[in-house]
């Protein structure tokens, strides 16, 4: 809903069931003798647990300081801007309820004077004929692993009638999928629809699509989810992606980290404004292309990354009317001292390994040539001694002629 005013006329929001709308009358004001411009009452109707925005503009000056009141009580300085500059003090209800209804004052007071207005709110429910519908505000979907293992959680609070929940995955699987509804109603008559659908394996970076309709012809909403994990070294840049859908023209990006305990805010980027609004515990150590996030790129660099600090999970949303697209990233930093440390180690034992085999083959080969050594001398030895005993026990044979001389004998 926006603050424009139209005279006398109701300017019905998108998508919303036949009985919204947002009816504002056109302010017609003056000055008082005190010098305080008051604005005519505005009178708005809003619908039971949806946003609701209540109309303050008075000429922009610098420092105007803003205060509200409901019912001539002041509203506490966290429900509204303290001070403004663009001549627009609209206050804004995250869901109205019948509580919520009666007179609302706005006070404004800045170099120029001072501003006075006065809002009437009207709380309704929507109903179509015959029918009473309360429409969907919100979807949710996350990782749960309560069932022992991992699943897709779509959830989506106090409608009725009861919504039709599809899921689907990008890219398409061939993979049947098997989701897990279950509508509960409350003692109002309101359902809460939460559907269940097992993470696919072997298939760790696809989109998970979770869709809910009405029947009454309501806007269809739509939240995606993809997870990931990334691995750094600490001091060395490192950049976590995040890419939207291609159906998603224009939205809005945020940037948001988590150790373990509650998300902390890092950036947020307005495509209608091309502006970039970081928190400043995180200036110095992240980064962002303005000019690809129009195109769908959102991917954070984060510069030189310490283990201690920047070590977690990492999550962009890309969000538009009815759409939401969340890239959740499990950053892992590594220490470069202790990587250092164990490289070192393990080349040191493969080389004393080597040199331990190498030194005993050494040792092997040593002692194999003294035996085969000894062999050759031992062999040459017996050798020669075989020969030095055949040459003893076969002396060179001499042959001379006997001759029997019988008359020498006799003498």
């Amino acid at each position: 809903m926006t603050g424009t005013s139209v005279p006398s006329a109701s300017v019905r929001r998108p998508g919303i069931g036949r009985g919204s709308r947002f009816l504002i009358l056109r302010p017609r004001g003056g000055r008082t003798k005190r010098g305080v411009v008051r604005m005519q009452d505005e009178t708005v109707t809003c619908v039971v647990s949806e946003q609701c925005h209540l109309p303050c503009t008075f000429p922009p000056a610098p420092n105007s300081s803003v205060r509200w009141f409901r019912q001539d009580v002041l509203m506490p300085a966290g429900a509204f801007p303290a001070t403004v500059e663009d001549g627009n003090a609209t206050l804004v209800l995250g869901e109205a309820g019948l509580k919520d209804r009666g007179t609302y004052r706005c006070h404004v007071r800045s170099a120029r004077g001072e501003h006075d207005a006065r809002v009437v709110l009207k709380v309704e429910a929507v109903f179509c004929p015959d029918t009473f519908v309360a429409p969907v505000r919100g979807l949710t979907l996350e990782v749960s692993r309560l069932s022992g293992y991992e699943e897709m959680k779509c959830t989506v609070r106090d409608v009725f009638p009861p919504p039709r929940v599809t899921w689907a995955t990008e890219p398409p699987t061939f993979e049947d999928l098997r989701p897990v509804t279950r509508m509960l109603a409350d003692k109002r008559g309101l359902y809460t629809a939460d559907s269940k659908l097992r993470v696919l394996k072997g298939q760790p970076e696809i989109i998970y699509i979770c869709k809910v309709s009405t029947s009454y012809g309501g806007p269809t909403w739509t939240s995606s989810l993809r997870q990931r994990a990334i691995t750094g070294k600490e001091g060395r840049d490192l950049t976590i992606p995040c890419f939207a859908p291609p159906y998603l023209n224009g939205p809005t990006l945020r940037w948001s980290f988590s150790n373990g305990e509650d998300p902390t805010y890092i950036l947020t980027y307005d495509s209608r404004s091309g502006r970039t609004v970081s928190a400043p515990s995180w200036d110095r150590h992240v980064e962002l292309d303005g000019f690809r996030v129009p195109f769908g790129d959102g991917s954070l660099r984060l510069m030189a990354p310490q283990r201690a600090r920047h070590e977690g999970t990492y999550s962009c949303v890309f969000a538009m009317p009815y759409n939401t697209h969340t890239e959740r990233s499990d950053v892992a930093i590594h220490a470069p001292d202790a990587s250092r440390g164990v490289s070192q180690t393990s080349h040191w034992w493969i080389v004393g390994l080597v040199a331990a085999v190498a030194a005993l083959a050494l040792v092997a080969m040593v002692v194999y040539l003294k035996l085969r050594g000894n062999t050759a001398k031992g062999s040459s030895r017996d050798v020669e001694e075989e020969t030095e005993l055949n040459s003893v026990k076969d002396p060179p044979s001499t042959h001379f002629p006997v001759r029997c001389n019988s008359q020498s004998a006799l003498s």
